[in-house]
C-alpha cells in the first residue's frame, strides 16, 4: 500500500479554524487526520503540503517509521507547527493501518482499559463574565449530563489581577459552586496568564470553592514555574497543553507538584508521542487529561487513547457546544451517559469516523476565526463577528 495524495481542508467552527485531511493511497482506502492549532491553521496546511513529498509513495502502514522520516528528514525542523503537520498525517495513517486490519486503533494499542470515560465540558460559557449568566449558561450543561465543567472566569487579567476583578472572578465560581453542590467537578483553567505569585494569590482565594484542578497556572516559557506554583498550591495543578516536545514532560515530572499531565496528540506530533507521555507520567506516578479544542477528528484521537491509555483521568470535551452543522461533519460522535457524565467509546475500524467533506467546504476557512483570551467580551467565543467584518 502507498501513499497517492494528502487533501487538506481548514475549515471555520466560527470562533475558530480547523484544518482537517485525508490520505489517499493506491489500495482506495483513505485515512483522517486533524491538525488544529489556533490561529495557525493556514501556515500548518502550508507545512503539510511541504511535508506531502517525504510521505508520497511511503506506506502508511508503517506508521513510526513514517512520522520519523517527517522529522528526521527536516534537519532545522519547524518546531510546534511541524510537530502539528505531523500528527494530522500520523493520525491519519493510524487510521488507515487500523481499517486495513479492521480494528480500532486502542486495539493496535493494547486493547481496552475502559467503556467510558469521565469528560468535562468547555467552550460552554458563551456568555457574559456574570455569576448569573455563567449559571444560567451551567444549567444546560448540567441538564446534558455533564458532572464537570471547566472556566476561566478571569476576564482579560495578565500577570497581576487586580482585587475587584479578584473578587468578581471568585463570585462566579462561588455562584456555581453554591448552585450545583459538592457533585459537581469544577476545573479553573488560569490560560497561563499570572505570575508565580498572583497564581497562588488566585488560587488560595479560590481553593475554599472545591476546586478540581489549576491548570496552567502561570507562564508557558519554561516548565520550572509551573513546579514552583504547584509545590505551593491548595489546589491540584495540571498543564502541558502548549508543550510540544516529550522532553518537556520529562522536565515538567522531574520538577515536582504536577500530577495531571494535558498532552495536545496534535502538538506532540500524533498518537506515538502522546502514548510516551502517558508511560512517563504512569513511570511518576501521574495521569494525563489531554488537551482538546479542536474539531471532532481531535476528539475522536483523544477517546482512542482514553480506551487503552491506564492512567487518564478524563477528557475534556467542545464538541456539544459547536455550531449544529458540525453534527454532520462526522458520521460518528460520543454519547454522553447522563447518570455518570462519561462519553462513549468508538469502536469502528480506524479511529472510528469518518469526514463528509462536502459539509467542511461548506464552512471554509475564516481568517478572523480564532481565540484571543487578551479581547474584552473572549468568553462569548465568537470568533469572526467579534471583529469588523472583512472588506
Amino acid at each position: 500500500m502507498k501513499i497517492t495524495a494528502i487533501e487538506t481542508v481548514p475549515v471555520s467552527a466560527g470562533w475558530k479554524n480547523w484544518l482537517l485531511l485525508r490520505i489517499h493511497t493506491d489500495t482506495g482506502l483513505h485515512g483522517i487526520g486533524e491538525g488544529t492549532l489556533n490561529g495557525f491553521i493556514r501556515t500548518t496546511e502550508a507545512a503539510v503540503q511541504e511535508l506531502e513529498h517525504l510521505a508520497l509513495g511511503q506506506d502508511p502502514r508503517q506508521v513510526n517509521r513514517l512520522s520519523r522520516r517527517l522529522m528526521d528528514s527536516v534537519s532545522l525542523d519547524g518546531g510546534h507547527i511541524h510537530r502539528t503537520a505531523v500528527a494530522a498525517i500520523e493520525v491519519a495513517c493510524w487510521d488507515i493501518l487500523g481499517k486495513s486490519l479492521g480494528v480500532p486503533i486502542h486495539q493496535l494499542l493494547g486493547g481496552r482499559m475502559r467503556d467510558s470515560v469521565a469528560a468535562y465540558a468547555n467552550g460552554w460559557y458563551r456568555t457574559e463574565r456574570t455569576p448569573e449568566a455563567f449559571v444560567q449558561a451551567a444549567e444546560g450543561v448540567v441538564a446534558m449530563g455533564f458532572q464537570a465543567l471547566k472556566l476561566d472566569p478571569f476576564g482579560t487579567a495578565h500577570g497581576f489581577i487586580d482585587e475587584p476583578e479578584l473578587q468578581r472572578s471568585y463570585d462566579i465560581v462561588a455562584a456555581l459552586r453554591e448552585r450545583f453542590g459538592p457533585r459537581l467537578r469544577i476545573l479553573i483553567d488560569v490560560h497561563a496568564r499570572f505570575t508565580e505569585a498572583d497564581a497562588l494569590r488566585a488560587a488560595r482565594r479560590l481553593a475554599p470553592l472545591d476546586l478540581f484542578w489549576w491548570e496552567e497556572p502561570t507562564t508557558r516559557e519554561r516548565e520550572q514555574p509551573a513546579n514552583a506554583v504547584a509545590l505551593q498550591c491548595p489546589i491540584r495543578v495540571a498543564t502541558g497543553e502548549m508543550y510540544d516536545t516529550v522532553g518537556q514532560f520529562y522536565t515538567l515530572a522531574a520538577g515536582g507538584g504536577v500530577n495531571i499531565f494535558q498532552p495536545e496528540p496534535m502538538s506532540l506530533g500524533g498518537i506515538t508521542n502522546t502514548l510516551a507521555v502517558a508511560h512517563l507520567a504512569q513511570a511518576h506516578g501521574s495521569w494525563i487529561a489531554p488537551h482538546q479544542s479542536g474539531g471532532p477528528v481531535a476528539t475522536a484521537v483523544c477517546l482512542q487513547l482514553a480506551a487503552c491509555v491506564p492512567n487518564f483521568l478524563i477528557q475534556e470535551h467542545f464538541d456539544a457546544f459547536n455550531e449544529p452543522w458540525v453534527r454532520d461533519l462526522v458520521d460518528w460522535h460520543p454519547r454522553l451517559d447522563p447518570s455518570s457524565g462519561e462519553l462513549s467509546l468508538p469502536d469502528r475500524p480506524g479511529l472510528g469516523l469518518d469526514l463528509d467533506l462536502d459539509v467542511a467546504r461548506a464552512h471554509p476557512y475564516d481568517p478572523r476565526s480564532y481565540l484571543n483570551i487578551h479581547q474584552d467580551g473572549w468568553e462569548k467565543r465568537l470568533g469572526q463577528t467579534m471583529e469588523t467584518p472583512a472588506r
